[in-house]
Parts: structure tokens; C-alpha cells; sequence
């Protein structure tokens, strides 16, 4: 919306002209998310309260998740509403990459919120896995197929490694193959966020952490920053300029830079969310958030072309659910379990580590991998 006011009446209000400047939106939209989300959950949960929408703890969960019975869920809903109100006011909703991502943070928004219903419902397993992943592939190999369709550029489809020189090692991929890679990234995210949220502000601190670090590279992606790259101190002038993105030697994605706005959105939301979810909890974020925010992170890698880089950003996430993973498959073929439960930070608890304790050391492991992703950008 205000992008619009600055492109209708900059000529008649110059003031209007900070609005076309995309960190300046960067900030008000991290700052309307923020502010939305603090001021306005503490009256959600007592909604949440009153209407005794409490979480459901599963029996075959360690024993002293049984003292949470109740407390309020569906709390990612508040995150939905706040992103959206803030790409809404300060975002450029014709650019496709924000369109893109929007459509899939609702859609796994809406799958997120039928399994909590499930689950407040009586069935403790909500809706059943094959079927969520059903839909989940289907909804995202849609959206990307019209993506791909109507807004790709020359370098949609084309993978880069991470650490060497995109010039010299990239995989240029069809349309149908980039497709099916990209669904799972974005798929396996949402459900390894999902996984993840099962302490205390153990999701939400490294969703932050992700957000921040795409928030960084869709603006070095797609930034017309201009350094200077040669200085000749003797005319005392510089002799070469190079964009940031040439300079770091990653490819340039036309408008990615608007996912900026997004990124600094979920990350004013997600601190929000946090300053009520940190330990002891008194909401939790529930399929509708974990979905929903984990969906967003996986598009947000897509879209930025940072796919296999996403790896390392996303590592927290990505150990959880290998953590399932191979405990089923161990479980399944052996009858033995690798962990004494899983997802991992189950197995720190059953070890007898403090809750605080596995939150914060997760944080700690997000925070250097997002460190170590961004360190790519000049290990070329």
C-alpha cells in the first residue's frame, strides 16, 4: 500500500518518496509485525483461553510435557495475520517472488490450522501424514508450476554449490526436475519446522536466525548497491565498480530484493511470537504456525536461489527430522532404537538435560550456521 502512495503522490508530497527505497520498507515491515504481535497476543490468549483451545499432549511423549496439557495453541495464527498486515502495508504486491511465497505461507497456513482442528477435535495425530503430504505437494507443485510458467528468469531453474564459484559449478535442471526438487525443499522444510516445534521457543528462535539470513541474501541477490572494487590512490578515484552481487560472485535474480520486506516481516513476527512462547511457555505455535512459517523459509531459499545452501542455513531443522527418519528406518528394520526418543531434542530431555538448557544450545548451533552460510558469500 505504501509503495502505492509513493508511485501516486511522490510528485505532489515528496515526503512519499522514502517509500520506494526497499530497506526503508525492510524496517517498517519488521517493525509492524513486531509491534502487532507484542501488543496483541496477550488478548489472543486469553481468546485462546476462554474458548479452551488448549494443546493436547501426546501420552508417548516424555513425561513432564504432561504439566503443558492445555495451555493455549494455534498461536501461529497471530504470526499469519501479522506477516500478511505488514507485506500487505509495505511490500510490492505485484512483484511475483512476494506473491509466490504469500500464497504458499497461507496455503500451508490453512493445511496447519485443519490438522490443529483435527487434534482439538480428539484426534491427538491430527489430519493423517500421507494425506497432509498430499496436499502439501500438490498445493506447492501448483504454485511453482505457475510460477515457472509466467515469472522465471534465465537462471530459475539452475542449482548452485555452495562455497565455489557459481561461474564454474552450477546444475542447470528442466523445469519438470527443478520443480520436484524445489517442492521437496519447500515441503521438507514446512515438516522439519513442524518436527522442530516441540519445546519451548525451539522453533521460533531458528525460524529468526533463518529469516535474518535470507532477509541478507535476497537483498545481495538482487541489490543495486554499487562498491567500489579497485582504488587507485594515485588520481584518488576508484577505477572499477561492481554491484554487491557481482562483487560476492552470486547470481542476480531480478526483484528478489522485495523478499526482503517478507523475511524482516516473519522476523518481527517471529520475535513477537517468541516473547510470549519462551520458557515457560504460554502459547504455543501449533500446525498452523510450524507449516505456515517453515513453508515461507523453504520458498524463501527457492526463490533467492540458495536451495542447496539452505542445507547448512536450515541444519537445525534438517537434524531433527533425520533424527525421525532414521530412528523409524533403524526401528523398522532392526526393532532397535538409535535415540532414547525422537525428534532429537527428545533425547537430550530423556538424557535428563533441562529444557532452557536444549533450547538455547539449539539457538547457539542455528546461530553458526546461518554464520557459516554467510561466510559462503566471500569462500568463493
Amino acid at each position: 500500500m505504501f509503495l502505492w502512495l509513493q508511485e501516486a503522490f511522490q510528485s505532489d508530497f515528496s515526503p512519499f518518496r522514502v517509500f520506494g527505497f526497499v530497506t526503508f520498507r525492510t524496517l517498517g515491515a519488521l517493525l509492524t509485525a513486531l509491534l502487532f504481535t507484542i501488543f496483541l497476543y496477550p488478548r489472543f490468549i486469553r481468546s485462546l483461553q476462554s474458548r479452551q483451545i488448549g494443546e493436547s499432549i501426546r501420552d508417548d511423549g516424555p513425561e513432564r510435557h504432561q504439566q503443558k496439557q492445555g495451555t493455549p495453541t494455534m498461536g501461529g495464527l497471530l504470526i499469519l495475520i501479522a506477516v500478511l498486515l505488514s507485506v500487505l502495508l509495505w511490500a510490492d504486491l505485484e512483484n511475483p517472488f512476494v506473491l509466490c511465497t504469500t500464497t504458499l505461507f497461507v496455503a500451508f497456513g490453512f493445511v496447519g490450522f485443519f490438522d490443529d482442528y483435527a487434534k482439538l477435535a480428539g484426534n491427538k495425530k491430527g489430519l493423517p501424514g500421507k494425506l497432509r503430504l498430499i496436499i502439501e505437494f500438490a498445493v506447492t507443485g501448483c504454485v511453482l508450476a505457475l510460477f515457472l510458467e509466467h515469472s522465471a528468469g534465465p537462471n530459475t531453474t539452475t542449482l548452485y554449490i555452495p562455497f565455489v564459484s557459481n561461474a564454474d559449478y552450477s546444475l542447470n535442471l528442466n523445469n519438470w526436475v527443478y520443480g520436484f526438487f524445489a517442492s521437496v525443499i519447500i515441503v521438507g522444510t514446512a515438516n522439519a519446522v513442524n518436527l522442530t516445534d516441540g519445546l519451548d521457543g525451539l522453533a521460533i528462535g531458528p525460524t529468526i536466525v533463518s529469516s535474518g539470513t535470507f532477509l541478507i541474501l535476497a537483498y545481495a541477490t538482487s541489490s543495486g548497491l554499487i562498491l567500489c572494487t579497485n582504488w587507485d590512490e594515485g588520481l584518488n578515484s576508484c577505477s572499477q565498480f561492481k554491484s554487491l552481487g557481482e562483487y560476492l560472485m552470486i547470481p542476480h535474480v531480478g526483484g528478489v530484493e522485495e523478499l526482503t520486506v517478507f523475511a524482516a516481516a516473519l522476523m518481527g513476527a517471529g520475535v513477537g511470537f517468541l516473547w510470549y512462547n519462551t520458557f515457560p511457555a504460554s502459547i504455543f505455535m501449533g500446525d498452523v504456525g510450524a507449516l505456515s512459517v517453515g513453508a515461507a523459509l523453504g520458498t524463501l531459499a527457492v526463490l533467492t536461489k540458495n536451495e542447496l545452501l539452505s542445507a547448512i542455513i536450515h541444519g537445525l531443522f534438517l537434524l531433527e527430522a533425520v533424527s525421525v527418519i532414521v530412528q523409524t528406518t533403524s526401528y523398522k528394520l532392526t526393532g532397535k532404537r538409535v535415540f532414547r526418543m525422537a525428534p532429537i531434542h527428545h533425547h537430550f530431555e530423556m538424557k535428563g538435560w533441562a529444557e532452557p538448557k536444549i533450547i538455547v544450545r539449539f539457538w547457539v548451533i542455528s546461530i553458526l550456521l546461518a554464520l557459516v552460510a554467510l561466510a559462503s558469500l566471500k569462500l568463493r
